[in-house]
């Protein structure tokens, strides 16, 4: 950080502006017994940002910053993740940076890419699916120019059983006059991906996937498009937290991927202006 920039997890006006309509309204407080006031959410919000940039462990966040404890910012990490806050988030910034024709919904690129899990994990969103190993948990991540959609499974499963799950679950973007689009173009992926089945699914979607076949030599000419997701796994990790998953439940590091996915198109759109 350079002298005299503000530190990335102070919250800033325009940010806030974004983010402030999306919060749930708290209950009223009880006149008998209110307890002690609840701490104000932006400041709550650079504590999350300070974990999410530093790294730093909860129960470790600064008290002279003056954003709460690591308690306090947990809980509403997750209370607001269980409200759909941090998904909406991404859904509002993708609309801007297509309407500031940012946004290039003409192709896509997925991969994964694995990062360690110390603690292993829990799986509460599905209690069916097979919890992320205790040795490596993989993200797969659905690209155009900016990260429209993040998903985290366990360490065994295949980068192609996520491919239709990524393509159904990226939001309706809107932003421009007309009807919200979902569908990219094309998808391009390695050589992971090299299923006829999946091929033809995405063609019943009316995508055309462009997709590396196994067996050939490298060359293909798709690391001309390719590296733009090569690029998200870079920036995600530039959140420290986002290295090495250090969160047991699954939902607060996804809660922490997507809104990590919102800051990187945040960036994108204030440089934009600039």
């Amino acid at each position: 950080m350079r002298r005299g920039e503000r530190p990335p997890w102070i919250v800033s006006d325009d940010l806030w502006a974004e983010i402030e309509p999306l919060l749930p309204t708290r209950p009223p407080r009880r006149r008998r017994y209110p307890g002690r006031k609840p701490l104000d959410d932006r400041k709550v919000l650079c504590g999350i940002l300070f974990v999410l940039y530093t790294g730093i462990p909860w129960e470790y966040l600064p008290q002279e910053l003056g954003f709460g404890s690591g308690m306090t910012c947990w809980r509403r990490l997750r209370d607001w993740n269980d409200a759909g806050v941090w998904q909406r988030l991404h859904e509002v910034l993708l609309g801007k940076l297509r309407a500031a024709d940012q946004l290039d919904m003409s192709r896509a690129v997925i991969d994964g890419s694995h990062i360690r899990a110390l603690k292993g994990g829990q799986n509460r969103s599905e209690p069916g699916r097979p919890p992320p190993s205790g040795l490596e948990t993989p993200r797969h991540h659905r690209r155009g120019r900016h990260p429209p959609r993040a998903t985290l499974t366990g360490g065994n499963r295949h980068d192609v059983t996520q491919l239709l799950p990524l393509v159904d679950k990226v939001p309706r973007i809107k932003g421009i006059r007309g009807r919200p689009r979902q569908r990219p173009g094309r998808i391009y992926a390695d050589r992971g991906y090299d299923y006829d089945i999946y091929r033809r699914q995405l063609r019943d979607r009316g995508i055309t996937p462009v997709i590396a076949r196994r067996g050939t030599g490298h060359g293909s000419g798709l690391g001309a498009r390719r590296w733009v997701v090569e690029q998200t796994i870079a920036l995600l990790h530039w959140f420290r937290r986002l290295r090495i998953r250090w969160e047991i439940r699954d939902d607060i590091h996804e809660a922490f991927l997507t809104l990590a996915c919102a800051i990187i198109c945040w960036r994108r759109l204030q440089r934009s202006k600039s």
